[in-house]
Order: C-alpha cells, then structure tokens, then sequence
C-alpha cells in the first residue's frame, strides 16, 4: 500500500502499489477516481465527489447511495447489509465513515447472464463552513467485486478478501486536506 494524492492532492488515501489508475487509460468524470486491478478482471474501486443527498441520518444516506447505484447498474435485485460507522481515530477533521456491503445482480453489456457483484460501500458526509461559505457534499468510496458471472466463478474467495482489506485500507486512511475541493 502506498499513499496517493487524489482530487490533486485534496484527499490523500492508502491504495495498492500495484492497482491502476484509470484515468491512464480512459477518460474519467472530475468527480471520480478510478482504480482497476491488472491482476484479474473485473474488480476495481471508486472514490467519487456528489451531491449530499438530503437523508439527515448517516445511515440512510448510505443506503440510499447503494440504491442509487443498484439503479444506476439496472440491477435486477440488490441486497445490503446493516450499515456500521468506522470511528475517524486519527484526529483530524474527516468526518467517519458509514460503511455497508452488499450484493447486485447486474446484466453487463446487454448480455443474459447475470453478475454476481459484492459492492463495499462507504460514505463520508462532509459539510464544514469555511469562510463565509458553508462547504457539503458526500464522497462515496466503493469496491466493485464481480463474484460470478452465469455461474462461473470470476473473482474467487482468496481475491475478494484481499480487494475487502484494501477497500478497508482506503476507508480507514481516506483524510480530506482542502475543504476547498467541495464547492
């Protein structure tokens, strides 16, 4: 793992040395961050900038991103675990994360079969006054693990627990630097 600037240099988190970057490859939204893993196919994670959704409570607001997504996917049925908050030790000013998992059934690229995909999800609901301007928004860090895909297993057990520790790693390293980021 090593440490990366994201959003230049607004948001530092710990990734795998090894995981790209995929912007090097293709064309991603301002808002988002995007890492793909070379060693097998499919699985990568997304750090992403949005609007704060207007749920009050944390843990709605997760859940209601996780929704959102499972739209976003056509998903064709999604389930989500309980969502738990991950206590920011670090003593800065990132707020703590409300993090949940669950899965998505999703046809990709108009085909029949249908995809097993874990999703981890966390949330982090910033809202902070600098200067005169009231500064929200929430950044939503996912792992997109595609578990099978018609049957046939794509990212085994051994794989999707390491691609949980390094979403664990990001969530628990994610520090926001410059509220300045959040317009």
């Amino acid at each position: 793992m090593s440490q990366r600037d994201l959003f230049g240099g607004a948001i530092r988190a710990k990734l795998p040395i090894n995981i790209l970057d995929a912007s090097d490859v293709r064309q991603v939204p301002d808002t988002q961050e995007v890492f793909l893993y070379t060693d097998v196919m499919g699985p990568f994670l997304v750090i992403e900038v949005l609007e704060r959704v207007s749920e009050p409570d944390d843990m709605e607001a997760v859940k209601f991103h996780f929704k959102a997504l499972a739209h976003d996917n056509d998903a064709t049925t999604s389930t989500m675990q309980d969502p738990t908050v991950i206590p920011n030790r670090r003593g800065d000013q990132t707020p703590s994360p409300v993090v949940l998992r669950g899965t998505q059934s999703i046809s990709k690229f108009n085909r029949s079969t249908v995809d097993q995909v874990e999703i981890l999800m966390a949330l982090f609901r910033v809202q902070v006054q600098s200067g005169k301007k009231q500064r929200s928004a929430d950044v939503v860090v996912s792992a997109n693990i595609p578990r099978s895909s018609g049957g046939q297993v794509m990212v085994g057990e051994e794989k999707a627990a390491a691609i949980a520790s390094d979403f664990n790693s990001l969530v628990e390293s994610l520090c926001i630097s410059d509220y300045d980021l959040f317009a």
